[in-house]
């Protein structure tokens, strides 16, 4: 006897053993019991959901010998020619063959003839929306006022394109897609039954491979089979589909916490040596990154028999939430790109290094890079104090500051010229960063904190994002090993951990220690710096609208003219 192929052989012939419709099988079922029975089913769904299976049962279930019912016997005359494809009165059409209306006219002439042997004539109608217009036309009488002994049953995958008039006269089941824990135990049932041994990680694989479709699923067990010689094992089983191994992903997980870019660097090239897709591993490394997410806000829905669930649980542990979205994004973002990358090697090792780039902060990372850090212990490093000339100066040194008030208009854009100059010459001479370069002669004294944001913020050289984050903080307390900052809720989305990093080395080579950063999400009781400077461009307007209105050829111009000042158009002179 030859062989029969899976999807064949394990094809449902009943509603009690069909799998992951229980939705259809519920209606269906009760509608044959109660004998309500429509002239016109739709079945909608993806390939290999069960369409053309349930119509085969429903075209038993109408046809059995023991009468119209939700069980048929099976061993009947008509039940097994109807699951050998032999029954006169079940016309099996494929749609996407015969889409010509002539076709569709030769196919209703006939339904008007009485069955030969059943109790009703079945027209099962595959891929039905492949048909034309003019067919879909010539069936709408037919359709909507059959015989009474025809059943239409019409199938598709992709009901969108089926005319609303078609389907305002049917009654219509959508099929789902199955799940992979659905599809995996129907597979382990039916190699216990066929005597094959099999691994849970490889049915697992299979079934996300069958991507909702069983007979995908049904398929792909054959080819597992063949391929393992009689047993499904799950690196054959990852050999056959090409998959990749999550130790793979894991290894580039753990390297990410460890810090070590060689070693993500030769887990890509250990994918490249097996010909792994790049792309698949971004999608599973995207999967992953899912299932961290799950662990850490909701450990309950990790399944107690998913296999790498103890490993899952402690990787989950030692990832911030906000690096687990981040990495998604990442891993998506860069599977798009892998089409516009050099090759696929190339775009997955630049999305490994991205990961990097953004990885969580290590204790050890608050501190100021080689090239900024003083030579002597931070103790001893002399700090600056500020000459009272730079304080008074400050709101002229300020890009957003308006008129200064302790120096004339003429005086200001001097001073500000020279200010820099001098601090790059004390700078040169004492080889610091400008940026903490005192202007007044340096004490031994450890660095005070003059307790004012608006003075120490622009010292800082942040930029981007830093400084938007910092503009909007004020200053709480500085401690020996820690800065608090004050942000106000309304500028929550501000608080990005690369911004936060970028202000704290900042404010470490600032002071001339480590310092930890912490921001409190609290209401800001004074002005931020953003406030600030939005009030001094708002008085500089203001007194740039009064300058232009008191100025003589401007007013004789609205009287002649009756004219009226744009005061939106009026932009203030910068004075720097």
């Amino acid at each position: 006897m030859s062989y029969q192929v899976l999807a064949r052989k394990w094809r449902p012939k009943s509603f009690e053993s069909l799998v992951g419709q229980e939705h259809v099988v519920r209606a269906l079922t009760h509608a044959l019991s109660d004998q309500r029975l429509h002239h016109a089913y739709l079945f909608t769904g993806t390939r290999g959901v069960g369409k053309t299976t349930l119509a085969r049962i429903l075209a038993k279930s109408l046809n059995c010998e023991t009468g119209v019912t939700a069980t048929p016997c099976g061993v009947c005359s008509a039940c097994t020619e109807i699951d050998s494809g032999r029954f006169v009165d079940l016309l099996e059409v494929d749609a996407a063959t015969n889409t010509k209306v002539d076709e569709m006219r030769q196919l209703l002439e006939n339904a008007v003839y009485a069955p030969t042997r059943g109790r009703f004539k079945v027209y099962v109608i595959d891929e039905v929306h492949m048909l034309s217009n003019s067919a879909f036309n010539a069936m709408l009488k037919t359709l909507e006022e059959p015989p009474e002994h025809v059943k239409f049953i019409l199938a598709t995958t992709d009901p969108q394109k089926i005319p609303v008039t078609v389907l305002s006269r049917c009654l219509q089941f959508n099929l789902k897609q199955m799940t992979p824990p659905l599809i995996s135990g129907h597979l382990r049932h039916i190699l216990d039954v066929e005597g094959i041994t099999a691994d849970a990680a490889a049915l697992n694989l299979l079934a996300r491979s069958a991507s909702g479709s069983m007979r995908d699923a049904l398929s792909l067990l054959d080819q597992a089979i063949a391929h393992g010689a009689g047993k499904v094992d799950e690196d054959q089983v990852r050999d056959m589909l090409g998959t990749v191994d999550l130790d793979y992903l894991y290894s580039i997980l753990d390297a990410l916490l460890a810090d070590d870019v060689s070693g993500m660097l030769q887990v890509a090239d250990a994918m490249a040596t097996r010909s792994l897709s790049f792309d698949e591993a971004l999608q599973e490394l995207a999967a992953l990154f899912t299932r961290l997410q799950i662990a850490q806000l909701a450990p309950q829905a990790i399944a107690d028999e998913l296999p790498e669930r103890e490993r899952l649980l402690a990787l989950a542990g030692q990832f911030d939430p906000e690096f687990i979205q981040l990495g998604y994004q990442i891993a998506v973002h860069g599977r798009k790109e892998l089409p516009l990358a050099p090759d696929e090697q190339a775009g997955f090792i630049m999305t490994l290094l991205r990961l990097h780039t953004f990885r969580p902060a290590n204790d050890g990372d608050v501190s100021p890079p080689p090239a900024a850090r003083p030579a002597a212990p931070p103790t001893a490093r002399p700090a600056p104090a500020r000459a009272p000339v730079v304080a008074a100066a400050a709101p002229v040194a300020n890009p957003e500051a308006g008129v200064p008030t302790t120096k004339s208009m003429s005086e200001a854009p001097d001073f500000a010229q020279r200010a820099p100059a001098a601090a790059a010459e004390i700078a040169e001479a004492q080889d610091v960063p400008p940026a903490v370069v005192p202007v007044a002669q340096k004490t031994s004294a450890p660095k005070q904190v003059s307790g004012d944001w608006h003075d120490i913020l622009p010292a800082l050289g942040v930029s981007g994002m830093a400084r938007e984050l910092g503009q909007h903080c004020l200053l709480q307390s500085v401690e020996e090993t820690r800065i608090v900052l004050c942000l106000s809720p309304a500028h929550r989305h501000l608080q990005i951990k690369p911004a936060q990093d970028k202000l704290q080395q900042a404010l470490s080579e600032y002071f001339g220690r480590p310092l930890s950063l912490r921001i409190d999400l609290d209401e800001v009781a004074g002005d931020t710096p953003a406030v600030t400077a939005q009030r001094r461009r708002q008085e500089r307007q203001e007194q740039a609208v009064a300058s232009l209105e008191q100025d003589e050829f401007v007013r004789e111009a609205i009287d002649l003219f009756d004219a009226t000042v744009i005061e939106s158009s009026i932009k203030p002179i910068s004075t720097n």
